[in-house]
């Protein structure tokens, strides 16, 4: 079954009519809203970073904050967003900076639960990089929960993956979660 069949099945299940002006054309744009949203499935992450990883010697803190993410929640198909900050600290390599937001992106655009996200960012880095540490940090509002069962609307998720330093050494995670804020 295509996705538009399935959005006219939904709007009939619902009681409404999927020919009516105003929902004529919405499975057709539900469809290609879903291959949007779920975009990450159809790029290889090894492919993106296509050989933007150079040979430095520099073996300092490397953060890039702030990087929005839309992701959908696996279980209501409902967006969850936010934010997510990365930091590695190389070993002999570096990434070109424009490829750690695409990484997010790339595991973001998919149906996700934002543990496995957060996990799957800095297992990815660690991988292609190899550096002394990896830390990622993701924090998300979930509409799964603000606009049903709990209705919490104002909480936030905040999830996080250390690697190397980051896991083993007390300072470097206090470094990185001061510089992104999270830790006075």
């Amino acid at each position: 079954m295509s996705i538009e069949n399935a959005v006219r099945e939904i709007l009939l299940g619902i009681g409404e009519n999927p020919d009516r002006q105003g929902l004529k054309e919405t499975p057709g744009r539900i469809s290609r809203m879903y291959k949007e949203l779920t975009s990450g499935y159809n790029v290889s992450p090894r492919e993106l970073v296509n050989g933007a990883i150079f040979d430095e010697r520099y073996d300092e803190m490397v953060i890039v904050r702030d990087i929005e993410f839309y992701s959908l929640c696996e279980h209501h198909l409902l967006p969850f967003f936010g934010k997510c900050h990365v930091s590695y600290i190389p070993n002999g390599k570096i990434i070109g900076l424009s490829k750690i937001p695409r990484i997010v992106e790339v595991f973001s655009r998919r149906l996700q639960v934002q543990e496995r996200m957060t996990v799957q960012i800095a297992d990815f880095l660690s991988d292609i990089l190899n550096p002394e540490g990896v830390a990622v940090v993701a924090e998300a509002y979930h509409l799964c929960m603000a606009m049903r069962g709990v209705k919490k609307a104002e909480a936030n998720m905040l999830t996080s993956s250390m690697r190397g330093v980051f896991k083993e050494d007390e300072r470097t995670r206090s470094e990185f979660l001061r510089l992104i804020g999270k830790q006075r």
